[in-house]
């Protein structure tokens, strides 16, 4: 019995972006241009070229890692251990990096807590209303996108807290000789800072489909899903990512706040000595 003829969808689907030389090379040429604007236009904190090379780096490692992750996601899905480690090693490279964002002392390690509170909770009720099957592929793409999203909301939210503590530090002293607590007074301070983080997912919500038009339903479409079901899981994604990114904001405002997360060695080290001349 002959094969039934693709649909004009699935057929876009598989000439979209073919896997080529010239594929290459366009990646290449436009990796280079990011490289040299960056140097050119030296966007670093400190205003040197230092930042071009972890383009560079970033974009060598997507190249490896998706490779790496194409191979092996088809056999990890295979074993439901095999699936639970593969997530957790998402969610352990997330915290490192997000972490190490954030400050670059030992107290790093608090963000595995807000990617854990914003994370965790939308998943389970995925897989306990039974929306996303626990045994099936699909949970590892609907989580990488909750950690992602959690990742940037906490990179942000911490970044933008600590920044402003760090410049309104005699704000933050008046506010406790007026009897605030240490939280309080940072809390006060930090909090219009950190809520900023929201403004991305914000922004993307809702200018989609009229600016962009995201993977999820992008993806979809060209995979021959109608244009209403590919809206309305790109809808769930949308609000599934906010939920997770305002949980994330508070949790890394709290911690901030409370002192758990902090650049105190940081800023000690970058003090001038007591030492004599």
């Amino acid at each position: 019995m002959p094969a039934p003829p693709a649909t004009p969808l699935a057929a876009d689907a598989q000439v979209l972006l073919p896997v080529n030389l010239t594929l290459g090379a366009v990646l290449a040429v436009l990796l280079a241009v990011a490289v040299t604007v960056v140097a050119g236009a030296r966007l670093s904190d400190d205003g040197s070229r230092r930042r071009a090379r972890s383009v560079a780096t970033a974009g060598l490692r997507a190249a490896v890692q998706l490779v790496a992750v194409s191979l092996l996601i088809g056999w990890a899905v295979r074993s439901g251990w095999l699936l639970l480690a593969f997530l957790a090693l998402m969610y352990a490279v997330a915290v490192r990096t997000a972490g190490r964002r954030v400050t670059p002392n030992a107290t790093w390690w608090w963000a595995a807590l807000p990617i854990a509170a914003g994370v965790f909770p939308v998943v389970a009720a995925l897989l306990l209303t039974g929306l996303v099957p626990a045994d099936g592929i699909a949970l590892v793409p609907v989580t990488g996108i909750l950690i992602g999203g959690a990742l940037t909301a906490t990179v942000l939210g911490g970044r933008r807290a600590l920044d402003e503590l760090a410049v309104r530090r005699g704000e933050v002293e008046a506010g406790m000789a007026l009897g605030l607590l240490d939280r309080d007074a940072r809390l006060e301070i930090a909090r219009p800072a950190a809520s900023d983080a929201l403004l991305p997912g914000l922004d993307q919500t809702r200018t989609v489909g009229l600016v962009t038009l995201p993977g999820a339903f992008v993806g979809m479409l060209l995979g021959g899903a109608s244009p209403l079901l590919a809206g309305v899981v790109q809808l769930f994604v949308l609000v599934a990512l906010l939920a997770v990114q305002a949980v994330a904001v508070a949790t890394v405002l709290e911690l901030v706040a409370r002192g758990r997360l902090h650049r105190a060695d940081a800023e000690a080290a970058e003090e001038p000595g007591d030492q004599g001349p």
